[in-house]
């Protein structure tokens, strides 16, 4: 490529070696590997601590818990299947905020929490989130 031996060319040899410059570019990344994971500057964060209370739910957020054995409880307060639509409609007369959470147990069929979830519905909630076990470890 650089160097020519002999032949009718003898002349200046117009290729160019790159070679030298394939070692420049090696160093210079080998240079902002090792410097640039060390300028990485961020904003520090305050992370939300986890509380020791009994209660797992916020102030103000209505939880539909449905047990396993069927039993509903509104914010842990017992109510009927029956009743639970009044209760609700009662609860969210003066809320501007139509939001509800229905927490299940593991062993239920989905169509018990299902029924919650329709007679939440029935008594005009808006937003109806689930709540699992899971999500809740998580926080």
């Amino acid at each position: 490529m650089g160097i020519s031996l002999g032949g009718r060319k003898l002349g200046p040899v117009s290729e160019m070696n790159v070679v030298p410059l394939i070692d420049i570019l090696l160093v210079l990344l080998i240079i902002f590997m090792v410097v640039c994971p060390q300028m990485q500057y961020g904003l520090s964060a305050d992370l939300p601590q986890q509380t020791k209370t009994g209660s797992r739910t916020t102030p103000g957020v209505i939880v539909v818990e449905v047990s396993g054995d069927g039993t509903l409880s509104i914010n842990q307060d017992p109510v009927e299947w029956q009743d639970l639509q009044g209760r609700l409609e009662q609860i969210f007369q003066m809320r501007a905020s139509r939001v509800a959470f229905v927490r299940g147990d593991s062993v239920l069929e989905f169509g018990v929490v299902a029924r919650a979830i329709d007679l939440m519905r029935g008594s005009g909630i808006t937003t109806v989130g689930l709540m699992t076990p899971e999500l809740e470890n998580a926080r």
